[in-house]
């Protein structure tokens, strides 16, 4: 039998492009739907989250890069979580929530390798049990839309979706906003038959 799992929508806001030489600045974690035995079950992703944002982990950073999540550097130094602290009570989170769906944790984003590439980073860097999501459990929206709809990667954007698979949330880069806005997306990928 297979195992239930459960779909975490995320979302990355950071500083810079790449982790290690820059940091990430926020991110938001919303548990947008569950498979089992049953098939594929929506759940309401503004319902359980998580959010956190991060002190710097170095002094490099690009003011375009942390311009777009608004965020300020400076307050980040002072008041945000110690990536230790916040990743620690991320995969605390999701363990919680793996328990109590009686599922395993698959990662999803749109476009993944942005925002994988800055969780599963931190996650091994930071968290005492590394990545929650092992090393490849994870679903990228980009492809499952490319897929489904037949069409190039290249041509799998926001812009070409039929409008009802997209979200009717603003898209604020505040990472959980746009991880509850990401998981309806998902939401309407998977129930959708092109």
């Amino acid at each position: 039998m297979a195992k239930s799992e459960f779909y975490v929508s995320a979302d990355v806001e950071a500083d810079g492009p790449i982790p290690g030489p820059f940091s990430m600045s926020s991110f938001g974690l919303a548990v947008a739907g569950v498979r089992d035995g049953a098939g594929f079950r929506a759940v309401d992703p503004a319902e359980r989250t998580f959010y956190a944002e991060l002190k710097p982990i170095s002094d490099a950073y690009d003011p375009q890069a942390l311009a777009v999540g608004g965020l300020d550097r400076d307050r980040l130094a002072r008041e945000g979580q110690d990536p230790v602290r916040a990743m620690n009570a991320a995969a605390t989170w999701l363990a919680a929530a793996a328990d109590e769906l009686a599922a395993t944790p698959v990662f999803v984003a749109y476009p993944l390798g942005y925002d994988w590439m800055w969780m599963y980073w931190y996650f091994l860097r930071f968290a005492d049990a590394g990545s929650p999501f092992g090393h490849s459990r994870c679903l990228d929206l980009k492809t499952l839309y490319a897929a489904k709809a037949e069409v190039a990667i290249s041509e799998a954007t926001k812009r070409s979706m039929p409008s009802h698979l997209l979200s009717s949330r603003p898209h604020t880069h505040h990472a959980l906003d746009d991880a509850i806005e990401q998981g309806e997306l998902f939401q309407n990928l998977m129930r959708w038959q092109a």
